[in-house]
This record gives C-alpha cells, structure tokens and sequence, in this order.
C-alpha cells in the first residue's frame, strides 16, 4: 500500500534538458534550457527554453517569480524579461490578495460547537463570531 502513495521518483529519459543560468546580477535570472538526448547530446527536435527568476519583497519576505520567457535566442528572453516578470508580479499580487481575502472571511466556531444556542453559555464562547 505504502508504494500506491510513493512520489514518482524516476526521470524522464526523453525529457532532458541542460539547464544554464545568465545573470544581470540587478533585476534577476534567465535560464536557458536546452534540450539533450539521452546520450548528452543537443536534441534538434524540441525547442530551447527561457525561464525568467526574480524576487518581490513583501511585508512577509521575498517572494520568488518564476515565469516563461518568449524567444528562440538568449537576446529576445532577455528583452521580454521586464514585461514578463511585471505579469508575473501582477499575477502574484491578485493571487496574494485572493488568498487574503479568503482567509479574512473565513468564520471561526467557537470550541466546543453551537450548544443549546439559548444566548451566552457553555459551550458557546460568549456568542461572539471570531474572524482570523
């Protein structure tokens, strides 16, 4: 049983790719992902890959973005990582702020459940709703 629930730990021969990372050392990282052969060699066959890193500072610490770069050279992912990693931030906000705004509504039952619902009791927390 314990297998049925084991993370699939085996990698995929046909899906390799050499990672390579380019750095302005200010606005963040471009990773060039080429596509190998099992064997090591380049696979002409796929496309070579541009993902843009960077960080947003928020009142709870830095936030890592990851995000596709368009281009088939190094030069256009470079030229498109301002636009794409100001996406991501706007996509990270909304995200942020949903997740807030969920977590704000959410209501807290007090310990111990309803009980009898006859005014302030045991069992009842003094009838006050409590919102995280």
């Amino acid at each position: 049983m314990a297998n049925e629930r084991a993370p699939e730990t085996t990698m995929d021969v046909n899906s390799l790719y050499l990672e390579e990372v380019f750095t302005d050392r200010k606005v963040g990282m471009i990773r060039r992902l080429t596509p190998v052969l099992p064997s090591g060699g380049v696979d002409a066959a796929r496309p070579v890959l541009f993902m843009g890193q960077a960080e947003i500072m928020t009142n709870m610490g830095p936030v890592p973005l990851n995000f596709d770069l368009p281009g088939p050279t190094l030069g256009d992912a470079a030229a498109g990582f301002g636009t794409a990693a100001a996406a991501a931030i706007e996509q990270t906000v909304r995200q942020i702020q949903e997740m807030r705004r969920q977590q704000a509504s959410q209501l807290v039952v007090p310990q111990g459940g309803l009980g009898g619902m006859a005014g302030p009791g045991p069992g009842l927390g003094g009838g006050k709703i409590q919102i995280p």
